[in-house]
Formats: C-alpha cells, structure tokens, sequence
C-alpha cells in the first residue's frame, strides 16, 4: 500500500504556513502554494542531462524536461531536489556541486493550484553509464547540448522551457 504524501503550505512569500496538504490534492486557497523543485543537472563538460516523460504519463506525456516535483512537507527544497534528481536518474547527488538559481511562482486559481518552484543548478561528475532513468516516470534520457533544449523548447516539447530560460542564462554566464 502506497503511503500518503503530504506537503507543507506556504504563503505568497514562501513562509510555511503550519498547515499541510496532501500531494496532489489541489483545493488551495488564494494565497496558499505549495513549493515544488527543478534540478537542471550538468555534467563536467556543461552538457545537460534531460528526461522524457512516459507516453502514458496523464500530464504532458512525452515531454523533455529536467528533474524535479513536490518538496514533502518537513523537507527543504534543497533536500528535495537532492532526492528527485537521485529517484528519476538514479545519479548519486551527495558530491554534485549545487546551487540556487531562481525561484518562480504561478497562481492558477481556476485550477486551484498555486506553487512555487526553485531551480537548483547540479554539476556532477557522470556518464551515460551511471544515469538509470527511473523506468516508471520516463521513457528514456539524452545528455546534449543547450542547443537541443532550445530546439525542444521552442518546438512546445520540453517542459517549462521559456520559465526555465533565465535559470540556463545563468548558468551560461558561470553563475
């Protein structure tokens, strides 16, 4: 039996609220968010390692992105982007040189879904032999160049492409 997921609560301004929710259960009220995580991962030459979602995935099958989800309640975003970088790469993160590089936030009160995401930078030392691409989420993996992200992005096919353009910025300018 899968165990429930709970996340923390947070406010406009990423202050937990001491309330939870559970994963995925989008009844949010205005000014409530709940945080997420993307870890763009790169190896030591600056290639990026991208994941492509299953075909049979209900949101945005078959799509490239870059790692990341839900941070759990109790949990950092840094810890948490640790885990979801680990759980659909199966990359040891322990020794990845990371850091922060931009957070945005998206309201969607139709929806009922508002949240906050950070994006880490993770530079690792990797091949293509020690990615194991989480089998259950993805429909494979590609190490490439910014040139292909670019090419997925402005074809609609990789995953919050034009939120994520400032973080590739930054890392393109050695922040």
């Amino acid at each position: 039996m899968q165990q429930l997921e709970l996340w923390d609560i947070y406010d406009e301004n990423k202050q937990k609220t001491g309330r939870l929710m559970k994963r995925n259960d989008w009844n949010m009220k205005p000014g409530d968010y709940h945080l997420s995580v993307l870890g763009i991962v790169t190896d030591l030459h600056g290639n990026y390692l991208i994941t492509k979602r299953k075909a049979d995935k209900q949101w945005a099958p078959g799509s490239w992105e870059v790692s990341g989800g839900g941070v759990k309640a109790g949990e950092t975003s840094l810890d948490a982007v640790k885990r979801e970088v680990a759980e659909e790469t199966g990359l040891d993160t322990e020794n990845a040189m990371i850091s922060f590089l931009t957070s945005y936030k998206s309201e969607n009160t139709q929806e009922k879904n508002n949240y906050i995401v950070d994006i880490y930078h993770l530079i690792m030392n990797f091949s293509v032999a020690d990615v194991h691409a989480q089998e259950s989420e993805t429909d494979g993996f590609d190490i490439c160049d910014f040139d292909k992200i670019k090419e997925l992005g402005e074809a609609g096919k990789f995953l919050h492409y034009k939120r994520l353009l400032p973080a590739f910025a930054a890392i393109a300018h050695g922040m």
